[in-house]
């Protein structure tokens, strides 16, 4: 075998650039394993957490509606995972991915909706003496009124005063009376929220 088959030969055993096999005009020892090895990744705090179940009514119905929707989306979507598989050679039909991952994604979102409603946890506004979820808390802070609805985590939404009752002032307001004021840990510094009314 001549130096060029021995060198194309090398090459496609390794998967890995010339320049990298060979050194002063020998060959390298190098450990396939490893350079065939796919990182992974460790598994976060939160990897297996599932999401705060506590919805209100109206997300609760909008999430069935979106679900419906999918769903009638889903024939669509195989028909043309079908029809685009007809075409040939998978590896060169970029259509044909493109339409498979699509039908991936939406079959996900599917079983994840399922999977929430499932275990979905309504939430109940009423009267309350101490704040509750789904309760509308109106603060004094820094001089401030300030009013917040506390929610479960997939409806927060500051901007309107939507806090989750996972938040740290959502957990600190949680079980309070007007009147009384708590403190919370907000960055490097303690903020005083003196409660003025709960409805």
């Amino acid at each position: 075998m001549n130096y060029r088959k021995r060198l194309k030969t090398v090459f496609l055993m390794s998967q890995i650039y010339p320049q990298d096999i060979i050194t002063g005009g020998k060959f390298r020892i190098i450990d396939i394993k490893n350079l065939m090895q796919v990182p992974t990744r460790k598994p976060g705090k939160y990897t297996f957490v599932k999401p705060d179940p506590h919805v209100t009514p109206e997300k609760f119905n909008a999430l069935k509606h979106e679900l419906k929707k999918m769903k009638n989306r889903q024939p669509g979507l195989i028909a043309e995972v079908k029809r685009l598989a007809s075409d040939g050679d998978f590896s060169e039909n970029a259509a044909y991915q493109i339409a498979k991952g699509k039908l991936r994604g939406l079959n996900r979102r599917i079983l994840e909706t399922e999977d929430f409603l499932k275990r979905a946890v309504i939430i109940e506004r009423q009267e309350s003496e101490t704040a509750q979820i789904g309760s509308r808390v109106t603060v004094e802070v820094g001089g401030r009124e300030k009013t917040y609805e506390i929610l479960g985590s997939s409806e927060t939404d500051p901007g309107r005063g939507v806090i989750s009752r996972n938040s740290p002032l959502g957990a600190a307001l949680i079980g309070r009376r007007a009147g009384e004021t708590v403190e919370v840990q907000l960055a490097e510094k303690t903020v005083a929220y003196r409660i003025i009314r709960i409805e």
